[in-house]
């Protein structure tokens, strides 16, 4: 009990004496953990918006003639020789003509004088879970415009390929502000320590000569270290977690937010984003008193 006592008194004498460090330290860490969360966090709610769209995705083949019952089996086998999907629905003209008209709604009117055959016959192709990666999806496509009698795939191509464009880039970031936090966290703190130690070189070696272990001199500069990680990581989040919430009281309604179903973190989210701050923090401290102590 003495031991944790004179520490974290000597932690608490340490963070006092250099405080403008300490709290520039404090800052920049914070600042890092929001950047990177911040990044994080659209990542993950993006990849999530582009699992749930990807439920709805149907790749819709335009077809030249109405196909019999033979022709259908004989696509049906062509388009599974390819992989496994979970639906396969023919779509005739009549059907698509009543489609159209639903959708049209209190417009349907101006369908009165057209023909009830003048849209495409169609296939309509729900692919596996498995299949929805951007290349793959697009290689599939590749191979239905060359079935018999397809005049044209349809499968949102644009906006498929924008999305997955968005999340690689998303990707670029995420990993680049993970760095950053990396960089930063170690370094400052490494840094700030450094400092400190410089400061009390004297009073350091003297407790050496009177028999202070390495323990009760190394512990104040690594609690130092997780008390900069933890703090800065719980400001850093806290902001994030702030901005958030005005973003979705002012943005809330029929837009983005409301069409994405944009979430905060989960507890284990957060636990994790935390952890790693102490342990990059801790690593710089670590680094400090290894290197400028030499005990």
């Amino acid at each position: 009990m003495n031991f944790w006592f004179a520490v974290f008194r000597q932690a608490g004498r340490n963070l006092r004496q250099t405080w403008t460090s300490q709290f520039m330290t404090f800052l920049t860490v914070s600042l890092s953990v929001l950047i990177f969360a911040f990044f994080y966090l659209i990542y993950t709610n993006m990849l999530g918006a582009g699992d749930r769209l990807s439920d709805d995705l149907r790749l819709i083949v335009y077809l030249e003639d109405e196909p019999g019952p033979q022709m259908q089996q004989q696509l049906r086998r062509k388009i599974e020789n390819f992989d496994r999907v979970k639906e396969i629905r023919f779509i005739s003209q009549e059907e698509a003509y009543e489609r159209f008209a639903e959708q049209l709604g209190e417009d349907s009117d101006v369908l009165a004088d057209m023909p009830k055959n003048f849209l495409p016959a169609s296939i309509e192709i729900v692919p596996l879970k498995s299949l929805r990666g951007y290349n793959q999806i697009k290689l599939f496509s590749e191979y239905l415009a060359n079935l018999p009698g397809t005049e044209k795939v349809q499968y949102g191509q644009e906006w498929v390929e924008r999305f997955y464009y968005f999340t690689r880039l998303l990707t670029i970031v995420v990993l680049l502000s993970g760095t950053l936090l990396i960089l930063t966290a170690t370094f400052m703190v490494a840094y700030t320590i450094r400092l400190t130690i410089m400061g009390r070189q004297d009073e350091l070696e003297l407790l050496k000569l009177v028999g202070a272990t390495n323990s009760y001199i190394r512990t104040p500069f690594l609690i130092e270290g997780i008390l900069q990680g933890f703090m800065g990581s719980i400001i850093g989040l806290l902001a994030l977690y702030g901005l958030f919430q005005w973003i979705s009281a002012h943005f809330a309604g029929p837009g983005l937010l409301n069409v994405f179903h944009f979430s905060f973190f989960s507890p284990v989210v957060i636990f994790l984003i935390i952890l790693s701050s102490i342990c990059l923090c801790s690593l710089g401290s670590y680094t400090s008193i290894r290197k400028f102590l030499r005990l």
